[in-house]
């Protein structure tokens, strides 16, 4: 017998009442996913928000429901938070540059102050 649901989604999943897929236990929880979306082909993927959902295909599911119905996307990826790997705040040392390597920062580079120090050069020769 298929479960008929008010919400899309789960009508969407023609899911049958004697499905095991997605069933929680008691004390279960649903696993929440990371939503990533591609605008268009070639650029990066964006994070847009959460999902809440028993397992990834589900998971799919709901961030298409929710995050590409109204614009454009061509892709998404969905990430279960638990697998995302993050650096400690203590370990922020790893991402200070050496002094030897400011010529990488380009903010060491006075590109505008020396384009003005020439017009004033030149202003001062007329």
């Amino acid at each position: 017998m298929k479960i008929d649901s008010l919400d899309p989604r789960i009508a969407r999943a023609n899911l049958d009442s004697n499905s095991q897929e997605g069933e929680l236990h008691a004390m279960d929880h649903f696993q929440t996913y990371e939503v990533f979306e591609q605008k268009k082909r070639g650029t990066h993927h964006m994070h847009v928000g959460s999902v809440h959902a028993p397992n990834a295909e589900l998971a799919m599911l709901f961030a298409k429901e929710q995050y590409t119905r109204r614009g454009q996307c061509v892709n998404i990826w969905v990430v279960q938070t638990s697998e995302i790997l993050v650096t400690q705040y203590e370990d922020a040392d790893m991402f200070e540059n050496t002094p030897s390597k400011l010529h990488r920062d380009p903010n060491s580079y006075k590109v505008m102050d020396r384009i003005q120090a020439y017009k004033e050069r030149q202003k001062n020769k007329a």
